[in-house]
């Protein structure tokens, strides 16, 4: 017969906190390892009595969840955090996996739910309530945006340019470096400049370097 696993609460509303502890209690799979009314109470007792899992709220008096559950996690990386709150925002959720949460509940789950939360978190598995999961694994597999070009009225050409003029290269050195005339990279200068709307080099240098160019010294 396996060990039950050992569970902390850390939760500041004191009836569902002893309605998670009877939960805990009753079970025979799972075994109360403590119950902390705030973060910082969380952080100590799960220091002290090292648990399987802890089940966190994120609204917690002082050291808020997220920061609880970070400590918690760096402290006893073996200990599984599942969070079990009533904040289902995108921003919550994503802060607590930050953290290190293995889980994401919301206090409207059954006790079935939570039960089998505490399993799976204390097997090393990701765990997280209807309509979560969905978002995690969006988020998860959205492909990344790519931010727009900056300038994009200047020519493919221009924007070598300006890149180059933003690393402070003189134009006989832009001019080496793409193998075209001084006169050419001249007139590309002076058509950034125009397009740029910007009254000489110097402007022109402080736009492309605000827009992250210029930053290459290769």
């Amino acid at each position: 017969m396996t060990d039950p696993v050992r569970v902390l609460i850390a939760d500041d509303h004191p009836l569902f906190r002893d309605g998670l502890a009877a939960l805990l209690r009753a079970a025979p799979d799972t075994e109360l390892a403590g119950a902390a009314a705030t973060g910082t109470e969380a952080v100590g007792l799960a220091g002290q009595v090292q648990p399987d899992v802890v089940l966190m709220d994120l609204r917690l008096p002082g050291l808020n969840g997220i920061e609880a559950t970070r400590q918690i996690v760096a402290d006893s990386p073996h200990t599984a955090v599942v969070v079990l709150t009533m904040f289902d925002d995108d921003d919550s959720v994503f802060a607590a996996l930050r953290a290190g949460a293995r889980g994401y509940l919301l206090k409207g789950a059954d006790q079935d739910e939570i039960r089998r939360a505490v399993q799976a978190a204390a097997a090393g598995e990701a765990i997280f309530g209807a309509g979560i999961a969905s978002r995690v694994l969006a988020y998860f597999t959205a492909q990344p945006t790519l931010a727009p070009a900056p300038f994009p009225q200047l020519t493919e050409r221009e924007r070598e340019v300006i890149e180059l003029v933003a690393q402070g290269r003189s134009n006989a050195m832009i001019a080496a470096r793409l193998q075209l005339s001084q006169k050419t990279i001249r007139n590309n200068v002076s058509n950034i400049l125009a397009k740029l709307q910007v009254a000489d080099r110097a402007q022109a240098i402080i736009r492309a370097r605000d827009a992250g160019l210029g930053h290459a010294t290769r």
